[in-house]
């Protein structure tokens, strides 16, 4: 056993304890701060643009809502222009008829093209809708995917 004890002593003897030194502490938190603050201004940076971007797409985004509710505006008051111009053609065909049965005519033909023009005017207004609604998620949703490829990236 005293082989054993000896080994023991002379490798406690011989081991060598890291030494503590404040500086190279200091040195490496250093680093780490300036790490993490180089970081955060990459970051911020990186936001600052996205949301410069978004600012960006959301005036954009403000004129096409404009133009189109302009565009939609427009083609309400030529469909309700159209409505009119045949609700009078009808009521002066009406007041010149000579018969009922002229009367009946009349009304069946006047109703059957106001539904058709109904379903046109419809479909213009859907069209144009349909397309504002494009138009106008068009630049913030360009916008948006941009900024999220660019953080995924970072």
């Amino acid at each position: 056993m005293s082989k054993t004890a000896d080994k023991t002593t002379d490798t406690i003897e011989n081991a060598a304890f890291p030494t503590f030194d404040p500086s190279k502490v200091t040195d490496q938190f250093r680093a780490v701060a300036e790490k993490g603050v180089e970081q955060s201004k990459e970051a911020f940076s990186k936001l600052k643009t996205g949301a410069e971007t978004t600012q960006k797409a959301l005036e954009s985004t403000v004129e096409t809502a404009m133009t189109a509710g302009n565009e939609l505006s427009l083609k309400t008051i030529a469909a309700l222009r159209a409505n009119a111009e045949a609700d009078f053609s009808h009521l002066e065909a009406l007041v010149g008829a000579k018969s009922l049965s002229e009367v009946v005519e009349l009304q069946t033909v006047f109703l059957r093209k106001r539904v058709e023009m109904s379903v046109e005017q419809a479909k213009d207004i859907q069209a144009v809708t349909a397309k504002a609604a494009e138009e106008v998620s068009k630049p913030v949703k360009d916008a948006f995917e941009k900024v999220f490829k660019e953080l995924k990236a970072a």
